[in-house]
């Protein structure tokens, strides 16, 4: 559907604003003054003292394990899960869960093997990481790469999604929510750094599950006709038993977007490890831990609660398609029913529509979580873009002996205009169905070269720096052709035997692949084989966890190997 076509039909249906009562709004207001003041609260300069850089960036690496899992988490989930994955549950079902449920395994090898290496560095941000084991170079490289693809992408793609869900639910014109969303996450983010980021966060994922919960419960109930929400589990299982295939078949029409057993030993893992693993805004919690060992436990909490997140993002959206298509449950509904109705080609409707049948207060409560994932994630990117500008392009071309104050400024500076670039496109990506699977397909391009780059890098002491580079520039020309190419040039010809076109999953592991392959040859060409000068040399104990984490991960296991065995 067209932008201008899908605006219109916005605006021919009444919104919930109607259906917001009082209640519904002193609960909303109550909770974004919580988050204010806990915000601000931690902020404040402590007994007159000046913050640091590592006050600023890194919360003083004083975070608890409880509180690094939860602002994982927060930082995670946002419109993108809570709009895009309820669109994309209603579209093709519990297959998009793999996300999350592969993630929380991801999350377990980036605890074990990953934080180590960076916390033993004692670094800021990912691109530090590459200097001190590649180049200052390379790091430059992928410091203007990742600031490009968080304001361009993440950000704008996080405000447009929090605009659409507050337009369709509250009947506020996008411009404006956008604008709402992004002077709210302004307020204390730009002030406080990390440490408001992280302990809004455990607030935030509060609102998060509980308003979540709540309106799954209320779509299955409405799925079984009031029936309850156990009843209207297996409803929707019976009725649309389609939408319960973890692992996709060739038939099934969404196979190009889950390409069945490729989920699990393919390119997905590509999506994982890149996202969990080397992503600032995210990796930057661990960074501020207050010891490995705490570290590695907050990464376990978020592990677990990976696990509950289809709950209360996939679930609705199916029980959305399912009352959709029941006609006499749609009519039992009344007007509401026929409200900002989701369809095949707007299905990211599905979650705001379920929204309308909250009794008076939840609906503030759900409002409440909605805009708690939003504001949340788009916090934690503005302190990470800001990070990383100021820490290794800042710092590294324009003032190498910036004081504290100078560069907590221009970190607070730099999310400023961040925001404000991400503000002014964000409307511009209206029209999109399905943007859960928008975004990461178009991060795929970018993102197995750059996994290429960091596994090697870790993992294999003769990786070069010339190695690294080549393998990160001919990374995009690889993807490219197995994303272009084959539906491109090679269509309705004979060279479309040899490449036909495959599912964007698969091109990012093909890719990855690829890429590794020509960073070892360029490397082994350069060293004659030897190991090189900056590789990673790790002892007997660099890889050792405690007995915690050992049976907490061998638990999540079990429980994993249980959901793909029964929904497979």
């Amino acid at each position: 559907m067209g932008t201008k076509n899908k605006n219109q039909q916005l605006k021919s249906n009444s919104s919930m604003e109607g259906y917001f009562d009082l209640w519904d709004y002193v609960v909303f207001i109550l909770y974004a003054l919580l988050i204010l003041v806990i915000g601000l609260w931690v902020s404040r300069n402590k007994e007159g003292r000046q913050k640091t850089a590592e006050d600023y960036f890194l919360a003083s690496k004083s975070l608890p394990w409880w509180a690094i899992g939860a602002s994982l988490i927060a930082a995670n989930i946002s419109a993108e899960q809570f709009i895009g994955m309820s669109g994309s549950g209603f579209a093709l079902g519990i297959g998009i869960a793999s996300y999350e449920w592969m993630g929380a395994l991801t999350l377990i090898i980036v605890g074990k093997y990953f934080l180590p290496i960076f916390i033993d560095k004692g670094i800021y941000t990912i691109p530090e990481f590459v200097e001190k084991r590649f180049s200052t170079n390379l790091k430059s490289i992928l410091a203007i790469f990742w600031i490009c693809l968080y304001v361009f992408v993440n950000l704008t793609s996080v405000l447009y999604l929090g605009g659409l869900a507050l337009e369709t639910i509250l009947g506020v014109d996008m411009v404006y929510a956008i604008i709402g969303l992004a002077l709210f996450a302004a307020a204390y983010s730009l002030y406080g750094g990390l440490s408001a980021v992280a302990w809004t966060d455990i607030v935030q994922v509060v609102f998060l599950v509980l308003g979540g919960l709540v309106t799954t419960y209320l779509a299955l109930n409405s799925a079984s006709g009031g029936e309850g929400a156990m009843a209207g589990l297996k409803k929707i299982f019976e009725v649309a038993p389609n939408h319960f295939d973890l692992i996709l078949d060739k038939g099934h029409p969404e196979y190009i977007n889950l390409p069945g057993i490729g989920v699990l030993v393919g390119g997905l893992w590509v999506a994982n490890l890149y996202y969990w693993g080397f992503n600032q805004y995210i990796i930057q919690r661990t960074l501020a831990a207050k010891s490995l060992k705490e570290s590695q436990k907050g990464i376990l909490f978020a592990a677990a609660l990976k696990l509950i997140i289809p709950l209360i993002v996939v679930i609705p959206g199916i029980a959305a398609y399912v009352i959709v298509n029941d006609p006499e449950i749609l009519s039992s509904l009344g007007d509401l029913g026929t409200t900002n109705i989701p369809s095949s080609g707007a299905s990211d409707k599905a979650y705001p529509w379920l929204m309308q049948f909250l009794p008076t207060g939840l609906k503030g409560v759900a409002v409440a979580a909605l805009s708690a994932a939003i504001v949340s994630s788009l916090a934690s990117m503005l302190n990470s873009t800001s990070t990383i500008f100021t820490m290794d392009v800042y710092r590294q071309y324009f003032n190498t002996n910036a004081s504290s104050k100078e560069t907590v400024n221009v970190g607070r500076l730099s999310a400023a205009v961040a925001l404000i670039i991400a503000m002014v496109i964000a409307p511009l990506l209206d029209g999109l169905d399905q943007a859960f699977q928008f975004i990461q397909e178009y991060t795929g391009i970018v993102s197995p070269g750059i996994l290429a780059v960091f596994l090697l890098g870790l993992f294999w002491k003769k990786t070069t720096n010339r190695g690294a580079i080549v393998g990160a520039l001919i990374s995009i020309p690889i993807a490219m052709f197995f994303k272009v190419g084959p539906k491109g040039w090679a269509q309705d010809s004979a060279l479309e035997y040899l490449f036909p076109t495959l599912p964007w999953m698969d091109q990012m592991g093909l890719t990855c692949l690829a890429t590794m392959l020509v960073i070892a040859l360029v490397s082994y060409w350069q060293n004659k084989g030897k190991d090189d000068g900056k590789g990673i040399r790790f002892s007997k104990n660099t890889f050792k966890t405690s007995p915690l984490f050992n049976i907490i991960s061998f638990t999540i296991l079990l429980v994993l190997a249980l959901l793909y065995a029964l929904l497979w």
